[in-house]
């Protein structure tokens, strides 16, 4: 029997490195201060993209390819084998003006990535007889997932391939010997690993306390407003400057959001509100009387330039972390799992790591 790992942290990162490990023969125990996928994994979008992937650096962009390549099988298999549908679906995303159109056009060439010019009103309906004289930049291969879908199939998914999960273990303290970890003191009692991987997003940085290093992860608050129709009132994902609007199949709308550098308070506030209604109310002025039916708020994982660490602890040989995805980590999630697992077995790598280590 291959060695077991415990993985602190439920939310996408950690459920998809449990599956991916239990898949590659390893017992996996995952461990979750509250219910597993609730925070930062729960609250965002779903856009399986970085949003205008030509202002990122390639680290970001590369491992964001590779796990947007692997989403149509992973969302097929998750749903073959627990019966809950992700809702994957590429439906494309269509940038309103103003954008970067020589920049975008350098960059889908390069990535061999589909992008062509519309007519707004092609796809968006008329608002009080306006017409949409402009064009916007298509991007037709852009997909999105509904997180709390995919979160409960994901969770499914790691007990029925023999994972333990425990709901409610807030990680404590970490005991250590010489250079490996010996055991991790939890709010519900003392648990011991082979090996331990932490994946606590926001929170990564001050479980780790002095075992961080130089790791700079910190929680970067964002707020979105839900709507609701009868039906789709568009079908692509549409990107404003950074003011996203997603529509899912049952009539909802998600709109974001707001990127507030304020600790851990996930307060929602009235000035975030008004400015994202402000902002869809420009492209949509027959959305004035319509209000939103929810308003919540999560952390992200900030790190600098968007780079997540992902890898084995410079000088604890037991711990490894994957973690600080920042806006993308449901983007980059399958990917990133690939990259730890094929580390913790000594496989090949899929693309270069070096800019992901631990240093």
């Amino acid at each position: 029997m291959k060695a077991d790992f415990l993985i602190i942290g439920g939310g996408v990162i950690g459920l998809t490195c449990a599956q991916s490990l239990l898949l590659s023969g390893y017992r996996v125990t995952l461990i979750e201060r509250h219910a597993v996928g609730q925070e930062a994994s729960w609250a965002g979008g779903g856009i399986l993209s970085p949003l205008c992937p030509w202002d990122y650096p390639d680290p970001v962009t590369r491992l964001a390819l590779r796990s947007m390549g692997m989403f149509s099988d992973a969302a097929a298999r998750l749903q073959a084998a627990t019966g809950i549908d992700p809702e994957y679906q590429r439906c494309g995303m269509l940038l309103v003006p103003p954008f970067q159109q020589e920049l975008a056009e350098q960059w889908c060439a390069k990535h061999r990535f589909g992008l062509r010019l519309e007519a707004l009103a092609d796809h968006l309906p008329h608002q009080k007889g306006r017409q949409y004289s402009d064009k916007g930049l298509l991007l037709p291969e852009i997909a999105q997932i509904r997180n709390p879908r995919l979160l409960k199939a994901l969770n499914e998914h790691v007990r029925m391939l023999g994972g333990v999960i425990l709901e409610h273990h807030e990680a404590q303290k970490f005991e250590l010997e010489g250079d490996r970890i010996t055991g991790l003191q939890s709010t519900q009692g003392r648990l011991g690993a082979d090996a331990y991987i932490v994946t606590a997003g926001a929170w990564s940085k001050v479980l780790l306390g002095e075992h961080a290093l130089g790791m700079d992860i910190r929680p970067i608050r964002g707020q979105i407003l839900l709507f609701k129709f009868d039906k789709p009132p568009f079908q692509k994902i549409l990107l404003k400057e950074n003011l996203y609007l997603i529509p899912r199949r049952d009539g909802h709308v998600l709109v974001g959001s707001t990127l507030e550098d304020v600790g851990f308070d996930k307060s929602v506030t009235v000035e975030a509100r008004d400015n994202l209604l402000l902002r869809v109310r420009e492209i949509f002025p027959d959305w004035n009387g319509i209000v939103p039916v929810k308003h919540w708020a999560g952390f992200r994982p900030g790190s600098p330039d968007n780079i997540p660490v992902i890898g084995q602890h410079p000088s604890l040989n037991n711990l490894y972390v994957n973690s600080g995805h920042f806006r993308y980590g449901v983007t980059m999630s399958f990917a990133s799992a690939e990259l730890l697992t094929n580390e913790i077995a000594g496989k090949p790598q899929s693309l270069p790591i070096d800019e992901y280590r631990w240093t």
